[in-house]
C-alpha cells in the first residue's frame, strides 16, 4: 500500500503554537511540499478545481493541521460511548462513503494538533460515568491510521488510553501501516476493528485503501500483538457471485487469525450497503463512471434519525445477506460476537 503524502498543507495559525504543529511544519518543509499558513476558513476557496470532480480529487490530496476548537464529545451509538476525532476526513476514495454527504463540497483532510486538549476532554468524560469504563470511537469522522506515518497521533492516543483504568479506545481503518503500533503498551485497551469486504467490493469501489490480502495481514498483525480484535463488514453488497466470494473473505480471514492467540473474542459488525437521495447525486457527480447499484426501484426504503431516510434492500434480501454471512462467521470463529445486522 502506497502511503499518503498530500500535495500542499494548509497550517492553521493558531496549530503552530503546540509541539506537533512545529514538529509537522518542519516536517513538510523537508518534503518540499507547498505550506501555506491561514485561517480555517480560508482553505475551501484556496483549493484548486471548477468541476465537482476536479474539487473532488484535489480536496483529496490537502491536508490541514488545525486545532480542535470544540471539545464537546457527540454519542456514539452503537460503536460506543463517545465520539472523538484526530482527524477529519480520509484519503481514501471510496465511491460509497458517507462522509460524501457531511464533509462538503470540498473535502479536505485535517489533523488536529492539540492532543492533550483532546485528552483532557476524555479524562472528563469519565470522571462524569461514576467510575464504570467508558469507550471511545475515533474514527467516525475520518481514518487516524491512514495519517499515522505523519502525524503519530493515533500511537500517542493509544498509550493514553492504555494508562487509563477506566478509558477504552475503539479503532476503525482500511489501511494496513500498523507496524508501528505493535509494541505500544496499549495494555488491550484499544480494539481495532478492521474494515474488510470482498474482493470484488475493495477492488472496484474503494480507491487508495489497502488491498485486500494487507488488511487481512494488518488485522493478523494486530491480534497477535495483542490488541482486541474486530472486523466491520461494510457495505455487504449483492452481486453476482458475492456468496462465492464473501466465502473466500471469511476461509483467508480465518487461515490468517489464529483464534487461540486472541485476547479476547473477535466481535463482527455487518452492514447492508445504502444510498441517501444526496448521496447518490455526489456520487454521480464524482464517480461519473460508477459501477455502484443505487437503482432505487430494487431497494427499500429506511426512515433514521431526523425524518431522514436511505435505500437499503429489500427485507428478505437484507435478512438472506445477515444469515448467510453471520453463518460465515460462526462457523469459522466459534465464540465470536456478532455485535450488529443493520
Amino acid at each position: 500500500m502506497k502511503l499518503f503524502m498530500p500535495e500542499r498543507v494548509f497550517f492553521e495559525p493558531s496549530s503552530l503554537k503546540y509541539p506537533l504543529g512545529e514538529e509537522l511544519y518542519k516536517y513538510f518543509e523537508n518534503k518540499g511540499i507547498e505550506i501555506i499558513k491561514t485561517p480555517i476558513q480560508n482553505v475551501s476557496r484556496s483549493i484548486p478545481g471548477k468541476t465537482e470532480k476536479h474539487k473532488y480529487a484535489r480536496s483529496k490530496k490537502t491536508l490541514v493541521i488545525a486545532t480542535k476548537k470544540s471539545l464537546n464529545l457527540d454519542v456514539c451509538k452503537p460503536s460506543a460511548d463517545f465520539e472523538f476525532s484526530l482527524v477529519t476526513n480520509c484519503p481514501g476514495n471510496c465511491e460509497y462513503c458517507y462522509l460524501q454527504t457531511t464533509q462538503g463540497f470540498k473535502p479536505y483532510l485535517r489533523t488536529y494538533v492539540n492532543l492533550e486538549d483532546i485528552f483532557s476532554t476524555i479524562k472528563r468524560h469519565i470522571a462524569k460515568n461514576n467510575g464504570d469504563v467508558t469507550t471511545f470511537e475515533v474514527a467516525s469522522a475520518g481514518d487516524p491510521l491512514a495519517l499515522e506515518h505523519i502525524t503519530g497521533s493515533l500511537g500517542k492516543t493509544i498509550e493514553f488510553f492504555g494508562s487509563l483504568d477506566n478509558g477504552r479506545l475503539r479503532v476503525v481503518t482500511k489501511f494496513s501501516n500498523v507496524d508501528s503500533l505493535l509494541n505500544l503498551k496499549h495494555n488491550g485497551h484499544t480494539r481495532f476493528r478492521v474494515s474488510i469486504n470482498s474482493r470484488h467490493v475493495i477492488q472496484s469501489f474503494e480507491h487508495n485503501t489497502a488491498s485486500f490480502e494487507e488488511r487481512i495481514e494488518a488485522a493478523a498483525k494486530l491480534a497477535h500483538a495483542g490488541y482486541p480484535i474486530g472486523f466491520i463488514v461494510a457495505p455487504i453488497m449483492v452481486y453476482e457471485h458475492w456468496k462465492e466470494e464473501y466465502l473466500e473473505l471469511f476461509d483467508k480471514l480465518r487461515a490468517q487469525i489464529q483464534i487461540d492467540r486472541l485476547s479476547t473474542p473477535a466481535t463482527f459488525e455487518l452492514i447492508q450497503h445504502r444510498f441517501t437521495p444526496i448521496a447518490k447525486q455526489f456520487i454521480l457527480q464524482r464517480f461519473p463512471g460508477t459501477k455502484l447499484d443505487m437503482d432505487e426501484s430494487k431497494r427499500a426504503l429506511k426512515w433514521g434519525k431526523f425524518g431522514r431516510f436511505k435505500y437499503v434492500y429489500p427485507k428478505e434480501t437484507a435478512l438472506e445477506i445477515k444469515e448467510y454471512i453471520s453463518t460465515l462467521i460462526t462457523e469459522r470463529f466459534p465464540g465470536a460476537v456478532i455485535d450488529y445486522f443493520t
